[in-house]
Order: C-alpha cells, then sequence, then structure tokens
C-alpha cells in the first residue's frame, strides 16, 4: 500500500509562485509519476509527469501540458521518494485542487489546493 501526501498549495497573486511536494510513504514499483489538476466546474486534466526510473536527471522523461510549459517544472528526488512541482507566473486559471498521481500500480493523493488571485 503505497500513501501520497502533498503539500505546498496556497494562496498566491497572479505572477507569484508554488512549489508543491508528493511525498510517498515508501518507494513504489511504477514507471512513472504525475500532477493532475481539477478546476471547480471542470474536470480532471494531466499537468505534467515524470518517470521514476533512474538516479539521475538525465535519465527521467518529463512530459508537461501545453498550459503549463515553460511555467510549471516537475522534479524528484529519489532518497526522499519525492516528486515537486514548482509552479512560476501563476494565472488566475491554474486555480485548481492539485492531485499527485503514480503509474503502474496507479495511487492518488488526496490533493492540495492552489488560489490564484487576479
Amino acid at each position: 500500500q503505497v500513501q501520497l501526501v502533498e503539500s505546498g498549495g496556497g494562496l498566491v497573486q497572479a505572477g507569484g509562485s508554488l512549489r508543491l511536494s508528493c511525498a510517498a510513504s515508501r518507494s513504489a514499483s511504477v514507471g512513472a509519476m504525475g500532477w493532475f489538476r481539477q478546476a471547480p466546474g471542470k474536470e480532471r486534466e494531466y499537468v505534467a509527469s515524470i518517470t521514476t526510473n533512474g538516479t539521475t536527471t538525465s535519465s527521467h522523461i518529463i512530459n508537461y501540458a501545453d498550459s503549463v510549459k515553460g511555467r510549471f517544472t516537475i522534479s524528484r528526488d529519489n532518497a526522499k521518494n519525492t516528486v515537486y512541482l514548482q509552479m512560476n507566473s501563476l494565472k488566475p486559471e491554474d486555480t485548481a485542487v492539485y492531485y499527485c498521481r503514480t503509474y503502474g500500480p496507479t495511487y492518488w493523493g488526496q490533493g492540495t489546493q492552489v488560489t490564484v488571485s487576479s
């Protein structure tokens, strides 16, 4: 059983930054991890993903949704079994609950609220 705990959400003004963390309770044998988000009245959507194989940054395959490309950065710390999402140049449309997810066996975190004011 794997538990994912997100943290780092909050309220910021447009143009600001937040750094989300997703800590796993233990190492999981999965191919990748990712971030999703769900805005009020919207379906949950993909944000970013990173493979979990290897121990160096260059060994990871990283992808982003077009809406966040160039503004968000996903990274991983194997020693801490944690995935991060650095969010810069935040926009009001980024407001959502952000969820961490594993791939292979699928596990979801409970989400962390990100609110960006105009």
